[in-house]
């Protein structure tokens, strides 16, 4: 399966501003049955991008515009190859809470494990876990990641509009609602707190024929934790499914802080409106670009060369 993304950012502003600093992180990742088949990034005014790879393995642009501009248009396109994702079983024997240990556990594992700018434990989120009898996981981590799956899907309804980027949990715990990234964000807070490294996943969804609660023309979140026995396993509390061959990973980090797809800052008094369209679309397998070459010019055929045993023959015939 192949798909095609177009993500497209717009920045308007309501007087010029000028020195304006962008870090983006869109590049899909390559890694497990993902593959990341081509990538590029426009920008409108033109820009030079430069890049580099964050210690959690995000491909990361950045650039900068010092002259003047009202309006900032950021286009990434990708298309990416979806292997074939490994089945899950049910559940996990009860000894893999015991695997939990530093022997099995790396470095960043172990970083995915506290709290985080937002996600962290607070009176609201302990209230919600003792209501959803939360406050103890049950069987195995999988069996109890599930589960806390579908407590919050359960648990909250899916709205836009009640929470912005930079809210904080308790906004969506008092209110019951909230989108993909307070859901994914209060699913981290307390696998953290059973002792369960998780982390979170910004990237796309296809949605065409599902009844999802996410929106087909947004970027998604969802969430990772590490199981001993399976490796890094996705859960997706916005539609109570696990993360499989319809979920495209753009970045990995402790939280949204960590993997905004963009973030700036710009030199100037003025007001920005931000305007984003996504799209991801089924696609064929893109072109090598050896099928893209046609000979326009035979190369001529060499004339033979007698090998050293001709030579030497055809000489002692001349001087016969």
């Amino acid at each position: 399966m192949f798909y095609s993304i177009r993500h497209v950012t717009r920045f308007r502003y309501s007087a010029p501003v000028r020195d304006t600093v962008m870090e983006l992180r869109m590049q899909p990742r390559s890694e497990g049955p993902q593959t990341l088949r081509s990538f590029q990034i426009l920008t409108n005014p033109r820009a030079q991008l430069y890049a580099y790879t964050d210690h959690l393995g995000n491909a990361v642009y950045h650039f900068n515009l010092l002259r003047e501009h009202e309006e900032l248009r950021i286009e990434a396109q990708a298309v990416v190859e979806m292997g074939t994702v490994p089945s899950c079983p049910e559940g996990l024997d009860a000894l893999e809470w015991g695997r939990y240990n530093n022997y099995n556990l790396r470095d960043d594992q172990f970083d995915m494990l506290g709290p985080s700018k937002f996600a962290r434990l607070s009176p609201e989120l302990a209230i919600f876990m003792k209501i959803a009898e939360l406050e103890k996981p049950e069987g195995d981590p999988l069996t109890a990641m599930k589960k806390l799956q579908r407590a919050i899907f359960d648990s909250f309804d899916y709205q836009s509009g009640i929470t912005e980027v930079h809210s904080p949990i308790e906004h969506a715990l008092r209110e019951r609602r909230g989108v993909c990234q307070d859901f994914a964000h209060i699913m981290l807070a307390i696998a953290r707190t059973w002792g369960v490294p998780a982390r979170y996943v910004s990237g796309y969804m296809y949605h065409r024929g599902n009844r999802d609660r996410s929106q087909a023309d947004a970027t998604h979140a969802w969430v990772e934790a590490y199981l001993p026995s399976l490796g890094w396993l996705g859960f997706d509390p916005t539609n109570n499914i696990l993360a499989a061959d319809r979920h495209v990973r753009a970045a990995v980090g402790r939280d949204y802080a960590d993997v905004p797809p963009t973030r700036g800052t710009f030199k100037g008094v003025a007001d920005s409106e931000l305007s984003i369209a996504v799209g991801i679309e089924p696609t064929q397998a893109p072109v090598r670009h050896e099928d893209f070459l046609k000979v326009a010019r035979p190369m001529a055929q060499p004339t033979p060369t007698p090998s050293m045993p001709e030579r030497l023959y055809q000489q002692q015939q001349q001087q016969q």
